[in-house]
């Protein structure tokens, strides 16, 4: 009933302790994108390993591209809001800290007090661009690693992940694109990065590369229609990486059924067509939890006239 019942600070020694085994067993994390806090229990519920709250889902929410616009404010309120309703680890994406690195600082002390259990900061320049999109610039190595020190720094719980992506792949052509990320990986975790996200790898090969040259879990981003081909968690797991996340699968999944479902009502006047489809009344209480709010209520308000 109501929120989620283990404490953030549980959660993120939880997402620690299982990135370490995820190393020691050759597995790897799992972490669909929620574009709302009941998705966010939905994923819970169907067993993965926690939750993603991706920029782009949240500025895409609001009916923005996903160029920089949002602020940390609207971040952090609906990251937290999906982080409460989950007893999963939820990650969220802080773009490139919301300014300078003081303002990255700020930035973590407001995620760790909405819950979450680390974030991301990113290398490129603000305001940044969807990492696979073309045409990104990043800033230089040393405002990178400024970021990521501020970020280590400022946590008051040392069990919030600092995770630190780079997008410098997708900057620079062929082989000089890959030496640059695994360079700058390596730069970031002496840094005080407790995880590495190379963005926009072009094949497993990239990914094995950046994974073997840094002592600390790597990150995939699995997300359609980017640079990446969708590789399999067995595949990505041999390849060394240690947590995957599916950013903008569940939106796109929803915003594709709502689609369809607008025309079929446009173009025969009722949603009948789309009832066998839909979830349940019965699955939606199950999941909002109805019966425990019933058995709160018969406890407390028991006066009878």
């Amino acid at each position: 009933m109501l929120y989620a019942t283990t404490t953030a600070s549980d959660k993120r020694v939880a997402f620690r302790d299982a990135l370490a085994a995820a190393g020691s067993e050759g597995r790897v994390l799992r972490f669909p994108g929620a574009f709302n806090p009941l998705s966010a229990r939905l994923i819970e519920d169907k067993g993965f390993d926690g939750v993603y709250v991706s920029g782009a889902v949240l500025s895409a929410d609001l009916g923005l591209p996903d160029i920089g616009l949002t602020t940390l404010t609207e971040v952090a309120q609906r990251s937290g809001q999906i982080a409460r309703m989950t007893n999963l680890p939820a990650l969220v994406d802080a773009d490139t800290g919301f300014g300078e690195p003081m303002n990255v600082a700020r930035t973590v002390q407001e995620l760790e007090d909405a819950g979450l259990a680390g974030c991301h900061i990113e290398d490129q320049v603000n305001p940044k661009r969807c990492g696979h999109l073309d045409g990104k610039s990043v800033v230089e190595l040393e405002t990178a690693l400024k970021r990521v020190r501020a970020a280590a720094d400022a946590r008051r719980d040392p069990s919030f992940l600092v995770m630190a992506r780079t997008d410098v792949r997708g900057s620079l052509d062929g082989d000089a694109g890959l030496r640059a990320a695994v360079d700058r990986a390596r730069a970031l975790v002496d840094a005080g990065a407790d995880a590495i996200f190379p963005e926009a790898m072009k094949d497993l090969r990239e990914f094995e590369a950046v994974a073997s040259a840094v002592d600390v879990p790597v990150l995939a981003n699995m997300t359609e229609f980017g640079k990446s081909e969708l590789f399999t968690t067995r595949q990505l797991a041999d390849a060394g990486v240690r947590m995957v996340i599916y950013p903008v699968t569940l939106l796109r999944i929803a915003m594709g059924a709502v689609e369809r479902g607008l025309e079929e009502i446009a173009a025969e006047g009722t949603q009948a067509g789309l009832v066998e489809g839909m979830q349940t009344r019965a699955r939606l209480y199950e999941l909002l939890d109805y019966a425990g709010y019933n058995t709160f209520d018969t406890s407390i308000f028991t006066y009878r006239p």
